[in-house]
C-alpha cells in the first residue's frame, strides 16, 4: 500500500509511443501496443493505492491528421483490443469502471458502437473509475458545455463554476489533483483545461511504453512532497 499522500484524481497525457517505436526500429503501432501493457499496470496499481479517478488521454481529434497508414493501424489495434478479452474487460472484472469522455466523430461507426458498449457497463461500488479520453479535446468540451447551458435556458445570473462543471464530460467527479505528461513535451495541449486549473503538473522524458509502475511511483512521490495551498498560507513558514 502506498504510504504517501495519494491524489484522488490523476490524469495522464500518454505521449511518446511513436518515438519509442522509432527508437526500437519498430512500426509506430508497436509503441501503442507496448503502451497498452503499461496502462493495464497503472490501472491495477492506481486501484490498489486508493486513486479514485484515472483519466487517460488516448486519442485527440487532431491525431486524425496523421498519415492514413498510421490512423488505419491505430483503429485496427483499438478494434482488436475491443473484440478480444480486452484490458477494459479485465479492469471491470477487477472492480474498475470504464467511462468514455470525448466524441466519436471521425471514428468508424461500428468501432464507436463497440467501444461505447465496453465503456458503458456500470460497476457496483467501483474501486477506481477510468475515464478514457478518446476523441477528446479540451476546448471542444467547454464549447459543448456552453451550448448545453444555453440550450437549457439557464439565465446568466444563475451560471456558476459549478454549472459549467456539471456540463463537462467529468460531471460529478472531482477536479484533477495530479496531471502527468510522458514523452518530454512541456505543455498540456488543451487537456482537461477546466479540470486541471489547480492540479499539480509533472513532466517526464520517459515515453509512455516505458512509464510503468516504478516511474508512476516516482511521480507520486514527487506529488506527495508538494504543498497544495490553493492560494492560502503556507504551513511551512
Amino acid at each position: 500500500m502506498f504510504k504517501l499522500n495519494t491524489p484522488t484524481h490523476v490524469a495522464i497525457i500518454m505521449d511518446g509511443n511513436r518515438r519509442w517505436a522509432v527508437s526500437h526500429n519498430l512500426p509506430y503501432v508497436e509503441g501503442h501496443k507496448e503502451a497498452l501493457k503499461r496502462i493495464e499496470e497503472l490501472i491495477e496499481y492506481s486501484a490498489n493505492i486508493g486513486v479514485e479517478y484515472l483519466t487517460l488521454w488516448a486519442w485527440s481529434p487532431k491525431n486524425f491528421k496523421r498519415s492514413k497508414d498510421f490512423v488505419s493501424a491505430a483503429m485496427k489495434l483499438f478494434e482488436a483490443e475491443l473484440n478480444n478479452e480486452s484490458l477494459f474487460d479485465r479492469a471491470r472484472k477487477n472492480g474498475v469502471e470504464n467511462r468514455h469522455i470525448g466524441s466519436w466523430d471521425g471514428f468508424p461507426k461500428g468501432l464507436a458502437r463497440l467501444a461505447n458498449k465496453k465503456m458503458s457497463q456500470k460497476v457496483d461500488n467501483p474501486k477506481l473509475v477510468v475515464n478514457w479520453a478518446i476523441g477528446y479535446e479540451g476546448r471542444a468540451e467547454i464549447t459543448k458545455a456552453v451550448k448545453e447551458i444555453v440550450s437549457e435556458g439557464i439565465p446568466p445570473k444563475n451560471i456558476t463554476q459549478e454549472t459549467i462543471s456539471e456540463h463537462l464530460y467529468t460531471a460529478g467527479q472531482p477536479d484533477v489533483d495530479f496531471m502527468i505528461r510522458t514523452g518530454g513535451n512541456l505543455r498540456t495541449s488543451g487537456y482537461l483545461i477546466w479540470q486541471i486549473a489547480d492540479a499539480e503538473l509533472y513532466f517526464t522524458d520517459t515515453f509512455m511504453p516505458d512509464f510503468g509502475v516504478d516511474e508512476y511511483k516516482k511521480a507520486l512521490k514527487d506529488y506527495a512532497g508538494r504543498e497544495r495551498r490553493f492560494g492560502g498560507d503556507s504551513k511551512k513558514y
